[in-house]
């Protein structure tokens, strides 16, 4: 009888870890391809760190330590509007356009470089406590990543973090969260050195989609310089979502297509083809 009793008590313990377990890891990520409706040029010397589409007016940020720079253009055109480098000693990463003010974020620097939007010159600086990766902003607050599976709320008036966001994917922590894009409610961020993006709930940082742009770039178009996927924007003219990557020659306005079932997404390792040199995100 105790050996019966034991028995039960193990086949019921392991149940109830099973139960736990699917309770955790909730719903399945829904899985989406894509479609390309249009593309447009862009600098292939562009090394990508923010993308931002705002009246008409695409701003983009560029890394790299004495190369990092901010670019604004007319967006139905592609002509250049407006330049300005940025201190050699500071790499450059995501940027975003909150009323009448622009914000750099930079990589190492601890530092969120804050532009007047009219003439894109500096007005004044805000600190991080760490690495600076994407940003974006929900129409009130700045939303900033550093590369791990959290998203930090900061008030620009306050100049202070208010909240943190913990990003899962069914259940586990998804890091390297890079490029961000905050669409109709939804945080999209590009995860780094793979060809994903993925769209995020606000509200409890739980990934509700993911989108495989895989080949998006064709092998052909790639150079030893080609790096990975990294720029989100949306035109709020026609809600066309355009994405890009580090030194590509096209912009790519995409429409997402459903793929089939609901699971988790089985690769999310490196980007293929990429360059073999590492480089920061």
């Amino acid at each position: 009888m105790t050996t019966s009793k034991q028995h039960i008590a193990a086949r019921q313990l392991v149940a109830g870890l099973v139960l736990t377990l699917l309770g955790a890891t909730g719903q399945a990520t829904d899985l989406y391809g894509y479609r390309i409706v249009d593309k447009k040029p862009q600098s292939r010397d562009t090394f990508v760190q923010g993308l931002e589409i705002v009246d008409g007016q695409l701003y983009v940020s560029s890394g790299g330590y004495g190369e990092s720079r901010l670019r604004r253009f007319d967006f139905a055109s592609g002509e250049l509007d407006s330049e300005r480098g940025v201190n050699p000693r500071v790499f450059a990463e995501g940027l975003t356009v909150l009323g009448d003010k622009l914000y750099l974020l930079t990589w190492r620097s601890r530092n969120l470089l804050v532009y007047n939007r009219a003439d894109l010159t500096p007005a004044q600086r805000m600190q991080i406590p760490g690495e600076g990766w994407g940003l974006t902003n929900d129409g009130e607050q700045l939303i900033y990543g550093d590369g791990s599976d959290r998203l930090y709320f900061v008030s620009p008036g306050e100049h202070r973090i208010t909240r943190t966001l913990r990003v899962t994917e069914n259940g586990a922590p998804l890091s390297r969260l890079n490029e961000l894009e905050w669409i109709d409610g939804r945080i999209w961020a590009n995860i780094w050195q793979t060809d994903r993006i993925v769209i995020i709930d606000p509200a409890d940082g739980t990934v509700e989609a993911s989108v495989d742009l895989k080949g998006l770039l064709p092998v052909v178009e790639r150079r030893s310089d080609t790096d990975v996927l990294n720029g989100i924007a949306r035109n709020p003219a026609d809600g066309g979502i355009w994405v890009t990557g580090k030194n590509w020659p096209w912009l790519y306005r995409i429409e997402l297509v459903p793929a089939a079932g609901r699971e988790t997404p089985a690769d999310a390792g490196p980007a293929t083809p990429a360059s073999a040199a590492p480089h920061q995100p």
